[in-house]
C-alpha cells in the first residue's frame, strides 16, 4: 500500500546583509545559517549515505540565495563564528565560579556543535545553495523557486511588479541553481483570483479600479507549474494560524476571513488546478494539510512544545547561549531547568514515530479511487533556530518513513503520482493570523503601504518613458528596481505587525523609499540632459555595493514574457 508524502520547506530571510548586525541585522542570517540552513544540509547528507533519499522539496527564496552567495556573508559568519567560540569560553568560566556542572558540560555541546558546522560550512567551500543544488542534481530534493524579495503578490498595486518579483526570482534561481524552477512558493502563500481590484489604501483607494489577473495566471506566463496553498482555501474551514505560537499577535481580530463560495467541500489531500473566471492560465496548488502540519507548528499542541527540549527565548548574556529547556507551559524563564541533550534525543525518536503514524492514518482515513497526498510545508527556520531538535526530527522521521513504508516524494514527483483535480476557483487568502492578508495590511502597517504604492506608481512611470539607449540611464533604472523590489518585501509588515522588530522594519521601509525617491530624481536628472553630480554618482555606486542582489536585474522584466 503506497502512501504519498511530500515535505515542503521554505526558506527565507530578507535582505539583512549591510544593514545591521545585532540585535537585528547580519546575525539573523548567521544564526539560521549555523541553527538551521547548515544542520540541513548535514542532516541530507547523512541520510543519502544511509541509502535514504529524503525528497524534500525546498525553497531557497531569491533574496536569501543571493545573500549566502555573497563574500560580505562570508565575512559576517567567520566574524559570528568567532564571537560563539568565545562565548562558550568565556561562558564555562562564569559558570564554572558558580560550581554549575551540568550547564559547564553544555558549553562543551555547543562548542562541538559550532565547530561541527563550520567544519561542515568549510568542507563545502562556504557554498550553501552550491550544496542543495549538488542534492537536487542527485534527485534527493527539489529546489522551488520564490518571489524575488518575498513580496506580498496580492496587494502590490501593479501587475508589472509581480511580473517583475516572478521574473527575477525565475532568473535568479536559474542563475544559482542551473535549471529553470517548476514550482514556487507564493510569499505567505498568499493568493489573489482574478478580479475587479481596487488599492485597499492610500488616494487611489476606491478609485482606481482594474481588472487583473490571478495570481496562477502570472505564473503561467513565467513556467511556474505549482505552489501551495492553505488549506482553507479549499475547504471552507478555519484557518491554522502557524505564527500565533512563536510570536504572539498583537493585532486586534475585527473581521473574520470569508467563507469560500462553494456548497462542495473539498479535501486537502488532493492537488487541485487553479483557474481563475475569465483567466488564461492554471497553476496546480498543492494544499497544505492541516493536521501533519498542526502537530509540528503548534507550540502548544504540537512535538515543538515538548518540555525536554531546548528553550529558544531564554539566552545568557554575554554571548547569547542556550543552557535550559522548556521545562512546563508558564512562560516564566525564571523556573526553566537545565537542558538535557540525551534526553531531548529520546523525545525526537517517539515523535518521529508518532508522526509518521498520523501520516499513514492521514492518508488511509482520505483515500479515494485515484489516492491521497499529505502535503506537510513548514519554515525551514523552525528546523534548528526556533526548534533546536528540528532537524533531528526530520532525520528520524525520513528513516521511520523508509522502514513503515511512506513514500515520500518532491512536489515534482507527485504531479506525475497524484492526478491533480479540477479546474478550481480559489477564493483570495493567506496562511497568515486570520487566513486573510491582516497580518501585512491593518491600522499599523497602512502607511508601509502608502509608500509602496506611491513607489510603483513613480516607477512604471520610468518602465513607459524607458531609458531611450542611455546605459547610464539603464544602470540607474536598474537600481531604482532593486530599492523597489526590497520596499516590497513582506517581512516589514510582519515585523510591524507581530512586534518582533517594529522599529528595524519601519526604518527600513523608510530607508528603501527615500533610496527609491533619491534615485528617481537622479533618472529624472538624467533624462533632463544633465549628468549626474559627483555625490549622485557616488550615492548610485554605493547602493549598488550595499543592496547588491539580482547584479543582472534589467527593468525590462517587468513586462510580461513573449510567448
Amino acid at each position: 500500500m503506497s502512501y504519498p508524502f511530500s515535505l515542503v520547506l521554505h526558506t527565507h530571510l530578507p535582505m539583512v546583509v549591510n544593514h545591521g548586525r545585532w540585535p537585528h541585522g547580519s546575525d539573523w542570517l548567521n544564526e539560521a545559517a549555523f541553527e538551521c540552513y547548515l544542520p540541513l544540509l548535514e542532516t541530507a547528507h547523512r541520510l543519502v549515505a544511509d541509502g535514504i533519499s529524503p525528497k524534500w522539496t525546498i525553497n531557497l527564496s531569491p533574496v536569501l540565495t543571493e545573500q549566502l552567495a555573497s563574500p560580505e556573508f562570508q565575512k559576517e559568519l567567520s566574524f559570528y563564528y568567532e564571537n560563539v567560540r568565545r562565548a562558550c569560553v568565556e561562558s564555562r568560566e562564569f559558570f564554572s565560579k558558580l560550581n554549575e556542572k551540568q550547564i559547564v558540560g553544555l558549553t562543551y555541546f555547543w562548542e562541538e556543535f559550532y565547530e561541527r558546522m563550520w567544519e561542515l560550512h568549510r568542507r563545502i567551500g562556504g557554498d550553501i545553495p552550491g550544496t542543495f543544488a549538488e542534492l537536487q542534481r542527485g534527485g534527493h530534493l527539489e529546489i522551488i523557486t520564490c518571489a524575488a524579495t518575498h513580496g506580498y503578490l496580492p496587494l502590490l498595486s501593479r501587475d508589472e511588479s509581480i511580473h517583475l518579483q516572478l521574473r527575477t526570482g525565475v532568473e535568479a534561481h536559474k542563475r544559482h541553481f542551473g535549471r529553470a524552477p517548476r514550482g514556487i512558493w507564493l510569499p505567505e502563500c498568499a493568493y489573489r483570483p482574478r478580479y475587479e481590484w481596487t488599492a485597499p489604501t492610500g488616494p487611489e483607494r476606491g478609485r482606481d479600479r482594474r481588472m487583473r489577473p490571478g495570481i496562477e495566471e502570472m505564473l503561467a506566463q513565467h513556467n511556474l507549474e505549482y505552489f501551495v496553498a492553505d488549506s482553507h482555501l479549499v475547504a471552507a474551514g478555519e484557518p491554522v494560524f502557524l505564527y500565533r505560537d512563536y510570536i504572539p499577535m498583537r493585532l486586534e481580530m475585527s473581521q473574520e476571513p470569508a467563507p469560500m463560495p462553494s456548497s462542495t467541500p473539498r479535501s486537502p489531500y488532493h492537488p487541485y488546478r487553479v483557474a481563475s473566471r475569465g483567466g488564461t492560465g492554471t497553476a496546480t496548488a498543492f494544499i497544505r494539510d492541516p493536521r501533519s502540519t498542526l502537530q509540528v507548528w503548534s507550540r502548544d499542541h504540537g512535538y515543538p512544545g515538548e518540555f525536554h527540549y531546548l528553550e529558544f527565548h531564554k539566552k545568557h548574556f554575554p554571548g547569547g547561549l542556550r543552557f535550559w529547556r522548556i521545562s512546563d507551559s508558564s512562560g516564566d524563564l525564571g523556573r526553566k531547568q537545565v537542558y538535557d541533550p540525551k534526553i531531548a534525543a529520546e523525545k525526537v525518536g517517539l515523535q518521529a514515530s508518532h508522526f509518521v503514524g498520523v501520516v499513514k492514518e492521514t492518508i488511509d482515513a482520505n483515500r479515494d479511487s485515484i489516492g491521497a497526498l499529505v502535503c506537510s510545508p513548514y519554515d525551514s527556520e523552525l528546523f534548528g533556530h526556533w526548534w533546536f531538535e528540528g532537524p533531528m526530527w526530520l532525520e528520524h522521521v525520513a528513516r521511520e518513513m523508509h522502514r513503515a513504508g511512506v513514500q515520500p516524494m518532491t512536489l515534482g514527483e507527485s504531479m506525475k503520482a497524484v492526478q491533480p483535480q479540477g479546474p478550481l476557483t480559489l477564493p483570495e487568502g493567506s496562511w497568515g493570523e486570520g487566513g486573510d492578508h491582516r497580518v501585512w495590511l491593518n491600522r499599523d502597517t497602512e502607511w508601509t503601504w502608502d509608500r509602496v504604492y506611491s513607489a510603483e506608481h513613480e516607477w512604471v512611470e520610468h518602465l513607459r518613458q524607458g531609458d531611450g539607449g542611455n546605459a547610464e540611464l539603464k544602470r540607474l533604472l536598474n537600481q531604482v528596481s532593486r530599492e523597489l523590489l526590497l520596499l516590497q518585501s513582506s517581512d516589514w509588515q510582519f515585523l510591524i505587525t507581530t512586534g518582533a522588530a517594529r522599529d528595524y522594519a519601519e526604518r527600513r521601509v523608510a530607508e528603501h523609499y527615500a533610496e527609491f525617491k533619491r534615485l528617481s530624481e537622479m533618472a529624472n536628472t538624467l533624462r533632463g540632459g544633465e549628468p549626474l553630480s559627483i555625490e549622485a554618482a557616488d550615492t548610485l555606486r554605493r547602493l549598488e555595493r550595499e543592496d547588491f542582489v539580482f547584479p543582472d536585474l534589467d527593468i525590462a522584466w517587468a513586462q510580461p514574457p513573449k510567448s
